[in-house]
């Protein structure tokens, strides 16, 4: 099976270097010195790793042959590929390929179904799972335990326990309203607690 693992950016200097957008949780095994890569497209590879190195909080790769900036440049953009054996799981039990996770059911904690696990999404700061929902449209959920409780691999389902609006912005809009109309109903207490502290001082004085 094939893993989206990274895509190449800038050149990085003068000696073929370049950065690589990181889209793999092993990057020391899929994008370390000997790994094999495909590319997208295809012209582009195979590539195989000479060297690497992180600069900067970037990952700068060498690929054996690409001996010159032009040559890095020429490559900008190129989505690197690496063949996974499918029944290979990651070492760490939480962690997970993303084509593992592609096609679950997604269900709430009550087990209503919202739809379909159709894509990860990794992002410098987290990654999100794209949920197709019965309507045809699309949600993204952040994948942290807290909103992703359970990933259960054997009956084919990611159990979520969104917050307000996440899933459903209409819940959302719901939710303001009725925040709104109990900020309407304090001003409205506040008003009248005023008028009772305006009534009593109008006795004081008659007093």
């Amino acid at each position: 099976m094939q893993l989206v693992v990274g895509k190449i950016g800038r050149a990085h200097g003068i000696k073929g270097d370049v950065s690589v957008e990181v889209r793999t949780d092993e990057p020391e095994l899929r994008l370390g010195p000997g790994a094999v890569l495909f590319t997208d497209p295809a012209s582009a590879g195979p590539l195989t790793v000479e060297s690497g190195k992180v600069h900067s909080g970037r990952l700068l790769l060498r690929f054996a042959g690409v001996k010159d900036r032009n040559a890095a440049e020429e490559l900008r953009g190129t989505i690197l590929i690496s063949e996974v054996d499918p029944e290979e799981r990651p070492d760490d039990p939480e962690e997970y390929y993303d084509h593992q996770l592609i096609g679950l059911d997604v269900v709430l904690l009550d087990g209503t179904l919202v739809g379909e696990l159709t894509e990860v999404v990794h992002l410098p700061y987290q990654d999100l799972l794209t949920v197709r929902k019965a309507d045809g449209t699309d949600a993204l959920v952040p994948f942290v335990s807290r909103i992703v409780p359970t990933i259960d691999l054997e009956n084919q389902r990611a159990v979520i326990d969104p917050p307000v609006g996440l899933i459903d912005l209409g819940q959302a809009e719901v939710a303001a309203g009725e925040a709104a109309g109990d900020g309407d109903a304090d001003a409205a207490d506040g008003a009248d607690a005023a008028d009772a502290g305006a009534d009593a001082g109008d006795a004081e004085e008659s007093r």
